[in-house]
């Protein structure tokens, strides 16, 4: 009796590529971050295997309207170093989201994604824009409502 316990399960997927559309002024950055990798990561399906890449884009627009809760966007900062002596830069929540506001939710993104090739994959899958306007009309996104 030849049982073959120990195999990987590799599902081809026939579905086309799915597009969906976030209004990141509707939500709070956490709820909004956690939705977005849920869909992702294929959670929402039926055949969701932790380690393959699913059909969905997203596409997040009014990134620079994204809300938090409390005093965090007076309080929140963000860093990133240079690599050289003296080279820590320290930004607040604020200053960040009117200059650079999609870079807010690409770090909570990144945060929440597998830290691996496969997180580097799902990342690319997700078009942030700061307006109303984005040039994916013609793959008509359906909108999402986070309960």
């Amino acid at each position: 009796m030849n049982i073959n316990k120990n195999k990987t399960i590799i599902k081809n997927s026939k579905d086309k590529i799915k597009w969906y559309i976030l209004d990141a002024g509707k939500y709070k950055l956490g709820r909004l971050t956690t939705k977005i990798v849920y869909i992702l990561k294929n959670k929402n399906k039926i055949d969701y295997l932790p380690y393959q890449e699913g059909n969905s884009h997203i596409i997040i627009i009014n990134s620079k309207k994204v809300q938090t809760t409390g005093k965090k966007n007076k309080q929140k900062t963000y860093k990133k170093h240079s690599g050289r002596p003296g080279g820590l830069k320290t930004e607040v929540f604020e200053k960040l989201q009117n200059r650079l506001p999609n870079r807010i939710i690409e770090h909570a993104l990144k945060g929440m994604l597998p830290k691996n090739s496969l997180g580097r994959k799902l990342f690319k899958k997700v078009k942030i824009y700061p307006d109303q306007d984005h040039p994916h009309k013609s793959q008509n996104p359906l909108e999402i409502n986070i309960d």
